[in-house]
């Protein structure tokens, strides 16, 4: 029997291959979303105002308050432990990320009124201090999405975002007329550089300059 020869024949089609490797779009800059990354101190009145609305109001507005008056990332918000809170001498134990310095902060009258009132109503009780109606701490993300929804609720014109608290914070501070190395420590910034940009944009740092 005479062996038959075979022959390799190329496909007629190809299947699952893309001519042009598909390309993400980009993220548009800062810059290009909105004029300014941070909060004004009316802004965040109103942000805490939405937030007093909310089914779970108290604890949302004292999110955004202890957020705002101690300058925390998001991590360093949802991971706050009721240890680092001490409500008889009135202080926060604040542990910085991103190789940032710790540092322990006063809490003010307001501050804690509304941390102990949070910690008299959270049931279960919990070592963090703020928990969602799941009873576990609250994610960076459930954060940044409720952030987001009071921006809307308060009539921002812009997206906001939690880290716009932080900054808030820091150029408050600075249109108090705070010191840079006052407001290095208190951020926990290593560097001084990401320090400056608060005292660079106070409005009232040339108070003064033509005075008669």
């Amino acid at each position: 029997m005479a062996k038959t020869l075979l022959a390799l024949v190329p496909p007629a089609a190809v299947f699952q291959t893309v001519d042009h490797p598909r390309q993400l779009p980009k993220r548009r800059p800062n810059a290009q979303i909105r004029a300014r990354e941070y909060l004004t101190v009316p802004e965040v009145e109103r942000l805490m105002k939405a937030a007093g609305e909310n089914r779970n109001g108290h604890r949302d507005s004292t999110m955004v308050l202890i957020a705002f008056r101690h300058g925390l990332r998001a991590i360093e918000l949802v991971g706050l432990r009721w240890e680092a809170v001490d409500l008889e001498r009135g202080t926060l134990h604040v542990n910085r990320v991103k190789n940032g310095s710790p540092s322990v902060h006063p809490l003010d009258g307001k501050e804690l009124r509304a941390l102990r009132r949070l910690r008299r109503e959270q049931q279960p009780a919990s070592p963090f201090v703020f928990t969602s109606e799941r009873e576990a701490p609250f994610s960076t993300a459930g954060w940044a999405k409720m952030i987001e929804r009071l921006g809307a609720t308060a009539g921002f014109g812009f997206k906001a975002h939690p880290h716009m608290l932080r900054h808030a914070c820091g150029y408050a501070l600075a249109n108090k007329g705070k010191d840079t190395r006052t407001l290095q420590a208190y951020l926990g910034h290593r560097n001084i550089a990401h320090t400056v940009r608060y005292t660079e944009l106070a409005p009232g740092r040339f108070n003064g300059l033509w005075d008669d």
